[in-house]
């Protein structure tokens, strides 16, 4: 290989290396997978290898634009395979950074609660989404990114924006009030404290819980006080050997993690209004944790 060769290989290391963190971003919140996430990378990293770098003019264009198209086929295979998932689905937790955490719109676009609502999209839709919302491009841009007319994208963007909005809910976003509201949760989960729970969870709490038929966990959404609270100390019995369990920033907030030694074993994402927890999220499934192993 020559030293041109080699130059430019390194050139091209260097391209991808800049940019896989905004393909990491834009492949999982268009997939809600992290191992589906990490696949697309590992697929765009070899078309990039394939290709001629120094004859690309926008490197980040053509690398948005494979990761993309591929998370989009992918999603199509995974959402076929979700039909037949033992017990409610949930996207796969992840640890995120502090910086996410303080920018309202990225925290948002990776909370599980919007994950969950991105569901309702169409592959393409949701794409669209997440290229518009979370990362500002413009409709010109993705519509490159898509393979579609600019005057289609905006239509699709459109629909997609309004079918969010039809869906979502408005949690608090003051970190460190859900923090708080965290911290005082996993106090009283752990010291089995029935009524320090109830004290921090709403009226009309509801808890999904994902063990894809690989954990114990309910095979639907618990509602109610009383009957998330009992709940959650029964899955506080039945923690495993050696656990521990932190506060870690999960899919742009405070959650709680639980490990066994240096296994996590669950991850739990609350959702709050006006201070009290009225969504939480655990995940359980042991396929689906590798994105908070830390």
């Amino acid at each position: 290989m020559g030293v041109g060769a080699v130059r430019d290989q390194s050139e091209a290391e260097r391209a991808f290396a800049e940019h896989r963190r905004l393909l990491q971003g834009v492949a999982y919140r268009v997939l809600g997978s992290v191992a589906d996430a990490e696949d697309v990378v590992q697929d765009a990293w070899l078309r990039w290898s394939r290709v001629d770098a120094a004859t690309v003019d926008d490197p980040e264009g053509y690398l948005v634009r494979t990761a993309t198209r591929l998370a989009i086929d992918r999603l199509r295979s995974a959402q076929v395979r979700r039909e037949s998932y033992v017990g409610p689905w949930l996207p796969e937790p992840m640890l995120t950074s502090r910086d996410i955490a303080d920018d309202v719109a990225l925290a948002d676009s990776v909370s599980t609660a919007m994950l969950l609502v991105l569901e309702a999209l169409s592959p393409v839709e949701r794409a669209v989404f997440v290229l518009r919302e979370a990362f500002g491009y413009s409709h010109a841009e993705i519509a490159g990114f898509v393979g579609r007319e600019e005057a289609t994208v905006r239509q699709i963007s459109s629909r997609a924006r309004k079918s969010v909005e039809a869906r979502r809910h408005r949690y608090d976003t003051d970190q460190a009030t859900r923090q708080r509201a965290t911290e005082r949760f996993l106090a009283a989960s752990v010291g089995g404290d029935l009524t320090a729970l109830m004290e921090v969870l709403a009226p009309d709490v509801v808890l999904v819980s994902d063990g894809g038929g690989l954990a114990p966990a309910p095979r639907k959404a618990i509602h109610g006080l009383e009957l998330v609270a009992r709940a959650l100390a029964t899955f506080a019995g039945r923690m495993p050997e050696d656990p521990h369990a932190e506060v870690l920033q999960v899919n742009g907030g405070p959650g709680v993690v639980v490990f066994s030694g240096d296994t996590p074993v669950a991850a739990i994402t609350v959702h709050l209004v006006d201070g009290r927890i009225e969504a939480l999220h655990l995940v359980s499934n042991p396929e689906k944790l590798s994105g908070v192993t830390g």
